[in-house]
């Protein structure tokens, strides 16, 4: 069984950052590309980045890009989302979430392209 298990939320000052982790047991990591998305309360699960499953393609919603970066560690089975400049804008629930394939392209931007999720960990961004 797949298993997805988020880290490294908390509160931050504007203009801080944070990074998340994600570690994945149950599966072989490194066949599949993986994602981060975000909930904020009364709004619906956002993209924020996607990255394939060797690490050479990344996409990311525009609201992040030059400030988030994903990267993965295949020997450590863990996807990271580095957030720098953060805005009270990005306080949400994160989660990780896994595909089926190697690469999706545009798909990755969407829910229905992830097949497990992970718990989601919790960002908070003070003014």
């Amino acid at each position: 069984q797949v298993q997805l298990v988020e880290s490294g939320g908390g509160l931050v000052q504007a203009g801080g950052s944070l990074r998340l982790s994600c570690e994945a047991s149950g599966s072989t990591f490194n066949m599949y590309s993986m994602g981060w998305f975000r909930q904020a309360p009364g709004k619906e699960r956002e993209f924020v980045a996607a990255i394939s499953w060797n690490g050479k393609t990344t996409y990311y919603a525009d609201s992040v890009k030059g400030r988030f970066t994903i990267s993965r560690d295949n020997t450590k089975n863990t996807v990271y989302l580095q957030m720098n400049s953060l805005r009270p804008e990005d306080t949400a629930v994160y989660y990780c979430a896994r595909t089926n394939t190697f690469w999706s392209g545009e798909l990755t931007r969407r829910t229905s392209g992830y097949v497990y999720w992970g718990q989601g960990t919790q960002v908070t961004v003070s003014s």
